[in-house]
């Protein structure tokens, strides 16, 4: 299994999440403690998940770890459309982040099948 460093779902998730903070920012305050917190917890939970279950060095635990990481990611999926429609982000916010985590599930699920 290759350095969890060197995958590209490992990097493009954390650039993601450095997008995530940068526009949840702007987010009300008083959702600190409710959608943005959620929501940046959501998008740091991708990498950590792809890390820790890399250094497991175990693929029964690595596929675990990795279906947690997509399961992430469907929760930021939901968590966008919500900021979206609560005016928090602009569409083309919106749909920037949106194919972002597409392609991180899309990276994650081809991942899990070629642990398989």
């Amino acid at each position: 299994m290759a350095n969890f460093k060197e995958l590209l779902v490992w990097q493009k998730s954390i650039s993601f999440v450095t997008e995530i903070y940068q526009l949840t920012n702007v987010f009300p305050k008083d959702e600190m403690y409710g959608l943005t917190s959620q929501i940046r917890r959501a998008s740091i939970s991708i990498p950590s998940n792809i890390a820790e279950g890399n250094s497991r060095r175990s693929v029964a635990d690595y596929l675990q770890f990795l279906k947690i990481a997509r399961g992430s990611s469907a929760e930021i999926e939901t968590q966008l459309i919500i900021a979206k429609n609560l005016k928090f982000l602009s569409e083309e916010n919106y749909l920037k982040l949106n194919q972002d985590i597409t392609e991180i599930s899309i990276m994650l699920n081809g991942l899990i099948n070629s642990l398989k």
